[in-house]
């Protein structure tokens, strides 16, 4: 009769690791947990960073569309017309239009024309019917973000460059 290991004439050794249970022990999961933590803050501050950049992009937007509104209307309608803003509101008037606030936390300014500003806090950008302007500069600032919309004295023409 062929017998098996009970009939080996080698004793059988289990290892230390054949003995032991298979799986992970509680640091090694906390040691997983916590490099799973920190990936995910490191992303999160990524997605926060880019979405406030594109905020600040797109209120310089909507800003130099409300500019070149106010110019196309000075032609159109053949008189002077007014672009107000309020570095302490933090927004903006567009001939006739109704003030339009920037998002939370985004700070503006505006270099332009002395005789134009009818306050401290308040510049203003005219606009002619040949469609020229006072000309001016307007900065919209969140963190370290920064957009520029340009207009320029003899042409009105508009622009938005990053600064």
């Amino acid at each position: 009769m062929h017998g098996g290991p009970a009939c080996s004439p080698f004793p059988v050794r289990r290892s230390r690791r054949a003995t032991r249970a298979h799986g992970f022990t509680l640091l090694e999961m906390l040691a997983v947990i916590l490099l799973i933590g920190i990936a995910a803050a490191a992303v999160s501050v990524s997605v926060s960073q880019g979405l406030a950049s594109a905020r600040v992009r797109a209120a310089s937007i909507e800003l130099a569309a409300a500019l070149r509104a106010t110019r196309a209307q000075a032609i159109v309608k053949g008189q002077d017309q007014t672009f107000d803003v309020d570095t302490r509101a933090a927004s903006y008037r567009a001939a006739g239009g109704k003030p339009v606030a920037l998002p939370k936390g985004m700070r503006l300014s505006i270099t332009s024309a002395r005789e134009d500003q009818p306050d401290r806090h308040t510049g203003r950008i005219r606009f002619f019917p040949d469609g020229s302007s006072t000309g001016g500069h307007i900065l919209l600032q969140r963190g370290a973000r920064r957009w520029q919309v340009n207009v320029a004295w003899l042409t009105g023409a508009v622009s938005v460059v990053t600064s």
